[in-house]
């Protein structure tokens, strides 16, 4: 054996075990994502028969179960991408930002979608979908670009701890807002009171078909700068030393983030701790390889809101939680760990 082939044995095989591990933690993911799916079908005010379900996917529509199945698909069609495009959306937000606390809930990003449309449909009569998503996405965009800056003044720059507290400082501020936006309003504040939690209830296969063209643009922009914010987060100069245009990077990476979060939070409202809680769950399984962490983060995203929608439906039979106070409900412990562990205290 020659001296070459004698080095290249370690080099390459820990590289194909990792990616061994990987695919299989990629399948189980896909896995569990076809059971949470097959769950939300089944589950409900009123329970479904797995042979139920299995016959409705097929077609059938004969029997009130098989009704109840086909009435679910939309709703969990919703689930699965809104919880992707957050999954995504937060690990794009924690890469550009190197902020382990991003996430566009803490960020004030979903807010400020929400503050956006709420204003558009009260004074100036907004009522189409697609109008949503673009009202939503400049609004979404406007905050992230306002709470970066005010998280950048003083001292340090924007550590992570300043970005936290100017998220949830402008958030706050922001939900107060919405409020007054919307309480003068009678014909839309049952409506919006709904909304404003965050949910998934009432989708319609209209609304995937408004809101997909902007979660497919969305998902290839932070596809595509994958390689790059792996560069990113060894530091800006290094970043630029390796031929990346740090700027560019910044700025295509966080208008797919705020893409998906602005249609997102168009369709389902503002659901948070989402984008907080699946990247560092994916970190753990896949390592920070964004080529790898973006695709379980859209996998994990999907399986966490479809699942908490489950949830939400089975426990309060026979109303339902909303998606959105059950992520907050397992996200802000998860919040104050990160904080604790990270030991972010310099403001």
């Amino acid at each position: 054996m020659t001296a070459t082939q004698t080095l290249s044995v370690p080099n390459t095989a820990p590289v194909r075990r990792s990616a061994r591990v990987r695919v299989t933690w990629l399948l189980v993911l896909a896995a569990v994502l076809l059971a949470v799916m097959t769950a939300s079908l089944a589950f409900g005010s009123r329970d479904v028969a797995w042979s139920d379900v299995w016959s409705a996917l097929g077609g059938a529509d004969q029997t009130l179960e098989e009704a109840s199945v086909t009435k679910r698909v939309p709703r969990t069609l919703l689930a699965v991408v809104v919880g992707a495009a957050l999954g995504v959306s937060g690990t794009v937000m924690q890469g550009v930002t190197r902020n382990p606390l991003a996430d566009p809930g803490i960020l004030g990003v979903n807010m400020g979608a929400s503050l956006a449309v709420v204003t558009a449909i009260a004074h100036f009569g907004l009522a189409s979908a697609s109008g949503y998503i673009w009202v939503a996405m400049t609004g979404a965009a406007l905050t992230a670009g306002f709470v970066y800056t005010v998280g950048s003044l003083g001292r340090g720059g924007a550590t992570p701890l300043k970005l936290a507290l100017a998220g949830a400082a402008i958030s706050a501020a922001l939900a107060s807002l919405v409020s007054a936006v919307v309480l003068p309003r009678n014909d839309i504040s049952d409506t919006f009171r709904l909304w404003q939690i965050g949910g998934v209830g009432g989708a319609s296969y209209s609304q995937l078909g408004s809101v997909a063209p902007f979660l497919a643009a969305g998902f290839l922009l932070c596809l595509a700068s994958a390689r790059a914010l792996n560069s990113l987060a060894l530091g800006d100069d290094l970043a630029a030393g390796l031929g990346e245009r740090v700027a560019l990077v910044r700025a295509t990476s966080a208008l797919g983030a705020v893409v998906l979060c602005g249609a997102s939070t168009a369709v389902a409202g503002p659901i948070a701790f989402v984008g907080l809680l699946v990247p560092h769950t994916c970190r753990l399984l896949v390592g920070v390889d964004h080529r790898w962490l973006l695709p379980f983060a859209a996998l994990g995203g999907a399986v966490l809101l479809t699942a908490a929608d489950v949830v939400g439906r089975v426990v309060a039979r026979p109303s339902e939680i909303d998606v959105g106070i059950l992520t907050a409900v397992i996200g802000a412990p998860f919040f104050i760990h990160i904080v604790r562990r990270q030991k972010v205290r310099s403001l």
